[in-house]
């Protein structure tokens, strides 16, 4: 067996059959080659016209439209495509075609089905000597010839690209007055130029351009214009042979270049003197044009699964909801709508994940989950400390705890909203990510760098705090009052003038959290953090305890606890996650 060529070459199939397309993709793939398939000579054509790169053209030769015998054709007639290399294989093979192509010249002519071997073997011929090389004088050559170094040799070529585009403007514009001595004067100058650094293929261009002006063809110079710009891409390529075109590029390679270019954007935004990178204006437009609450991947992936629309326990999908800030957003939201909707009666908000599950039922959960806005969970990681599982793990501290101190204060009447509220409280941040993926690590990092407050740098490169975003989600949205009271004073619960206590036990759980390390937000640990007497949460709290409360006794117990939610959430969240 042949096995694949040892160097990726990118191959072109023309053929209208998507069984061969897949077939092809297949045995390429194996190779490690990349790969494009179109349907039409045109489209063909207008391919390799952008595409200096293609190794090996791969066609059948019946198609939709002309034949492969056309594209053949018209490669064959080209100054630079003629030496191209073309393997014909098809399932249409009659004699006259088959003497036909075979006196064009094609590299093989070969039957279908396809077959590994002879693929393989097509693909390391035509890499042989390649096709775009022929073009040019090799730099040994060329510098053995002129006695020039290579550095300067690569000068010369650099300064034939930028002469090729200039010469390409001047002539468009002496077409137009269709004066043949100017025009003739700047291909003599341009081929000139062209035999200098041994550029062959573009010397018998420039031929087949005086030929069109000395027959006064001034459409078919005008067409043939367009043949200066795939010499300036040829040039290009030669200089920088490991260039792949984005046609060639994988879904994965031009995902990983974008992600590039964005992580960049924002990574390098403080020391470019970009910030900030955003506004706040933009920010609202986008979260405008949100149709939902983004959710983790991982997380809706999970539900998906269990929403299947039969009539089956809630109880999984519950549990879900309880443990995640996106889903019990969105399930709240969906269940009020769904209300109001209906015009139940009653002015108060569905307020608890377990009512709001069981209002939608089976098959609005499993329709709603059909459509869930997601974002990747990876986006959370930020060296050393940041990641789903710990940004997670701090959500549902902060929830727990909260329901904890509620117990212990005995006001059992806010167990429930404030284990929501605290599950909510940091919902900004999933909005941010889901947004600008790579902001929250830019940000985060830029804060460890400067020491500044999380929220200093996000105003500074987003013009706004995540809080903000929450809050103007929530309002747009309709995640109900409480909670979007928890988001707007949960850093100044003293100046909350509604569910001041609410917003005081959410704040408390999560300053308790963060200075007990239970996951990670990305705000600063409070290592050395006051005692709770001195705190604005219980300065709003203390009036519901008796003159006798043991208030060091609940400050000993509650940091207790957050070394058990710790512990439990440890296991929790590296269990649910793998």
């Amino acid at each position: 067996m042949i096995p694949p060529p040892a160097t990726m070459a990118n191959i072109l199939l023309v053929d209208s059959d998507e069984i061969a397309q897949r077939a092809m993709k297949g045995i390429l793939g194996r190779g490690d080659h990349r790969f494009v398939a179109v349907d039409s000579v045109a489209e063909a054509w207008n391919f390799i016209r952008r595409n200096v790169k293609v190794d090996l053209v791969i066609l059948e030769l019946k198609l939709k439209g002309e034949g492969g015998l056309q594209l053949i054709q018209r490669l064959k007639a080209d100054c630079f495509l003629s030496s191209i290399p073309m393997v014909v294989y098809t399932a249409h093979a009659d004699r006259e075609s088959v003497k036909t192509v075979l006196q064009i010249k094609v590299q093989n002519f070969l039957l279908k089905p396809y077959r590994e071997e002879a693929v393989y073997a097509e693909i390391s011929r035509s890499k042989e000597n390649p096709w775009r090389l022929k073009l040019f004088e090799s730099a040994k050559s060329f510098c053995a010839r002129t006695n020039l170094p290579e550095e300067k040799f690569r000068r010369m070529l650099v300064g034939m690209c930028a002469t090729l585009e200039a010469s390409k403007e001047v002539l468009v514009g002496l077409t137009k007055k269709q004066e043949i001595e100017p025009i003739e004067k700047e291909l003599d100058r341009l081929s000139k130029l062209a035999r200098m650094v041994g550029a062959h293929g573009i010397v018998a261009c420039v031929q087949e351009l005086k030929a069109k002006v000395k027959t006064v063809d001034w459409p078919g110079f005008e067409a043939n214009l367009e043949a200066l710009d795939f010499a300036a891409g040829l040039l290009f390529n030669h200089l920088k042979p490991s260039h792949c075109p984005e046609d060639f590029l994988s879904e994965a390679e031009i995902n990983s270049e974008k992600e590039a270019r964005e992580r960049a954007l924002w990574e390098n935004a403080a020391s470019e003197e970009r910030c900030p990178v955003i506004g706040w204006e933009q920010l609202q437009r986008e979260i405008d044009k949100l149709s939902d609450c983004p959710i983790v991947d991982s997380i809706a992936a999970g539900f998906q699964m269990s929403a299947t629309g039969h009539p089956t326990s809630l109880s999984p999908l519950l549990d879900l909801v309880r443990k995640d800030p996106g889903l019990t957003a969105q399930i709240l939201m969906s269940a009020n709508k769904l209300k109001k909707k209906d015009k139940e009666e009653g002015d108060s908000a569905i307020e608890e994940s377990r009512m709001a599950v069981g209002l939608l039922g089976e098959n609005r959960l499993a329709s709603l989950a059909a459509g869930f806005v997601t974002v990747e969970e990876r986006m959370f990681d930020a060296p050393p400390h940041a990641s789903w599982a710990n940004f997670r793990m701090f959500q549902l501290g902060t929830a727990r705890l909260a329901q904890f101190v509620c117990k212990y204060l005995e006001m059992p009447n806010l167990e429930a909203a404030a284990y929501t509220g605290g599950l909510l409280h940091d919902l900004g941040k999933i909005l941010l990510i889901h947004l600008h993926p790579f902001a929250f690590q830019a940000i985060l990092q830029y804060a460890l760098q400067t020491g500044v407050k999380l929220e200093t740098a996000e105003r500074f490169f987003i013009g706004a705090s995540t809080q903000e975003m929450a809050i103007y989600f929530a309002e747009k949205h309709g995640l109900p009052r409480r909670f979007t009271n928890v988001l707007r004073w949960m850093h100044d619960p003293e100046d909350a003038t509604e569910d001041a206590e609410l917003v005081a036990l959410v704040s408390l759980a999560r300053d308790l959290c963060r200075h007990n390390h239970v996951g990670f937000a990305g705000d600063t640990p409070q290592d050395n953090a006051i005692s709770l007497a001195d705190t604005p949460e219980w300065r709003v709290l203390r009036s519901r305890v008796y003159l006798n409360f043991d208030l060091k006794k609940f400050e000993l117990q509650a940091h207790r606890e957050c070394l058990e939610l710790k512990r439990e959430l440890l296991g929790l969240v590296s269990k649910n996650d793998q």
